[in-house]
């Protein structure tokens, strides 16, 4: 009959030690998740502007340089100046279409923690097996 209690004695005490080690874990993993929010959205942040600013000071170049070339070969033919500087337009912004859905088909948001996760899941299946 005593036996029986402290199994059940033991039992309960490594379930509250199980429990607290789970709350930790999760305390822990959750700090990792938040900080890593906060790092992905600062990152975001600062690209964001720097891409605007590349796209401001980018199409501020290319006004001018159209008008240049406008003004140079106005007098030989201004369809064709146009239609190839469109051209050139157009290939080039085909090409950064295709180079920013390989980078957004890439994306992995919050690696580290799902990693982290996945070895937590693992360890508390070997722990418990």
């Amino acid at each position: 009959m005593e036996s029986g209690n402290v199994n059940l004695g033991d039992l309960a005490a490594n379930s509250k030690v199980i429990g607290r080690r789970l709350l930790t874990i999760g305390e822990n993993r959750l700090e990792l998740l938040l900080l890593e929010v906060q790092e992905e959205r600062m990152r975001l942040l600062r690209a964001m502007v720097m891409a605007l600013g590349v796209a401001v000071f980018g199409m501020l170049a290319g006004i001018t340089f159209t008008m240049i070339l406008v003004v140079l070969f106005w007098a030989r033919s201004p369809a064709t100046v146009l239609v190839v500087l469109t051209g050139c337009y157009a290939a080039a912004a085909m090409g950064l279409w295709l180079r920013l859905n390989g980078i957004l088909r890439d994306w992995k948001t919050l690696a580290a923690s799902l990693d982290q996760l996945r070895k937590d899941r693992i360890s508390l299946e070997e722990m418990l097996a």
